[in-house]
């Protein structure tokens, strides 16, 4: 019996279209840039695939062709070259070692490179003139992502990750060897659904209704065994593409009806949704009012749009100015991005003491730079954090001091997903009246188990967080809340399409 052959590779970013910050080959270094064979065991968000590939293909008897896998923290449109590039060299290791059986490939869903509004799309279309019409393909996504007709009409399952935080990226890259295997076996036939609610909206699943959303679709896949995935692509509101928006996606064993249908049916159940899932947003006075009265602690408080997760630097200094303001003390900030300033505090070296200019520097609406007489108490090279399974890279950091308030600073941008990021630092969270992090939701599943109260703020406006005011010049302008609901019609305006990949 002929022992079944796999690819897979990985080409990921997060693009914020009005970031000013450009990716290159060397924010990739920085992140993760591991060609043939040289992946860890340790999966990054996006590249599970791979991480998941060698253990299914160790249990199954397969031979695994492992390609280029590359992931860089979201920024900015990407380089061309650098797509290109990448590209490319995902193509040619296809070319060079086909035939495969099945290729199932780790992307993030939400890239624009120079050039390409859908550099995704052009992969996997690609990869599909290679390998032909008969060869399953499989990729999995990021939900904050643009689910585009050419990236459906490539492939034969696309998989979402479920959660937001993304806690279930290595689950969901199970989810998608799984259907590998069984459809190289002959068990199934992937086809997708898709249903365009028209709409774009922030989806936390840690709290109602999302919560319960999230679970009934897990519920829909245990229950039936014709329906093989179910998704919902979050959108990316910061990405400006033709085909930005929610979407709800159906895998189902050759039942192209019946996923139309659930499709349908979940989108206009979110579409009634439509405003009432986004996390109430406090102003910086309001969120340190409310944890200074809160009695115990550590109170969390999340710097909510200024996330490197979202490409933003993630070097905003409202916060931080308003707790300087205020005088208060216990409280930790992770972190502030200032190669600058790191460079300067390891020069100095650990206890010295300086005036340092931190923050503010990458685009306005952040806050201005923060003049302070600093004690430097910690200096990290290379320094990291956990999120699950993964190692995330900050670079060179440094843990400052002003007055009775410590700040982190890194070098290489990253969101905070972990308690880590603290205590890496000498810094026990469960210590400390107040935590700041910069993070949309990914640091709630670590948070929560230290914090009694999680705020959420909206402190300056490095992100464009608001689809009604951001200056769109290629996203739909026919979605919610675009258009409001009395200009754009009601749940019936959502439009279902049923789809076979390949």
């Amino acid at each position: 019996m002929k022992t079944p052959r796999a690819f897979t590779a990985v080409l990921a970013t997060e693009t914020n279209t009005f970031s000013p910050i450009r990716i290159d080959i060397d924010a990739f270094r920085a992140s993760l840039l591991a060609r043939p064979g040289e992946h860890p065991e340790t999966p990054t968000l996006c590249s599970a695939v791979v991480t998941v590939g060698r253990r299914f293909a160790r249990e199954h008897g397969w031979d695994l062709v492992e390609g280029t896998a590359a992931w860089a923290d979201p920024a900015g449109l990407v380089a061309r070259q650098t797509f290109e590039t990448l590209r490319d060299e995902i193509l040619g290791q296809i070319r060079d070692q086909a035939p495969f059986d099945v290729v199932v490939i780790g992307l993030h869903g939400a890239m624009v490179a120079e050039g390409y509004d859908d550099p995704e799309g052009d992969l996997l279309a690609r990869i599909r003139a290679l390998i032909g019409p008969d060869t399953p393909l499989i990729a999995t996504f990021d939900p904050h992502s643009h689910l585009t007709d050419k990236r459906v009409a490539a492939a034969n399952a696309l998989i979402a990750f479920k959660e937001f935080p993304h806690i279930d990226f290595v689950d969901r890259a199970v989810d998608a060897w799984e259907i590998a295997g069984r459809t190289v076996a002959g068990e199934i036939r992937p086809v997708m659904s898709v249903y365009d609610p028209k709409m774009i909206d922030v989806f936390p699943t840690t709290s109602e209704p999302m919560r319960r959303f999230v679970d009934d679709m897990i519920r829909r896949e245990r229950e039936n065994p014709d329906i093989l995935s179910l998704s919902v692509i979050h959108g990316f509101m910061a990405g400006d593409v033709p085909e930005m928006g929610t979407k709800l996606l159906a895998v189902t064993d050759n039942k192209p009806e019946l996923g139309g249908e659930v499709a349908r049916e979940m989108g206009e159940a979110l579409y009634r949704l439509r405003g009432k899932v986004r996390s109430e947003e406090l102003s910086p006075a309001e969120a340190f009012e409310r944890a200074g009265a809160f009695d115990g602690g550590p109170v969390t408080i999340a710097d909510m749009w200024d996330n490197p997760g979202g490409g933003t630097a993630g070097d905003a200094t409202v916060l931080l100015a308003e707790a300087i303001a205020r005088n208060l003390e216990s409280i930790a900030f992770g972190t502030i991005w200032d190669p600058i300033a790191v460079q300067l505090c390891h020069v100095a070296g650990e206890g010295a003491r300086m005036m340092l200019r931190l923050g503010a520097k990458s685009a306005p609406n952040t806050g201005d730079p923060i003049d302070a007489d600093v004690e430097i108490l910690r200096n990290i090279r290379n320094a990291e954090q956990c999120f699950g399974q993964s190692i995330v890279p900050i670079g060179d950091a440094s843990l400052i001091r002003i007055g009775g308030i410590e700040v982190i600073l890194n070098s290489t941008r990253a969101q905070c997903f972990d308690t880590s990021l603290f205590s890496n630092f000498g810094i026990d969270p469960a210590s400390r009246k107040m935590l700041v992090v910069k993070s949309t939701n990914h640091f709630h599943e670590s948070f929560a188990r230290v914090s009694p109260l999680i705020l959420y703020c909206a402190a300056g406006r490095p992100y464009p967080n608001d689809p009604r005011v951001t200056p769109y010049k290629k996203a739909p302008r026919d979605i919610w809340p675009i258009h409001s609901p009395e200009e754009f019609g009601t749940v019936s305006g959502g439009r279902a399409a049923a789809r076979q990949g390949g």
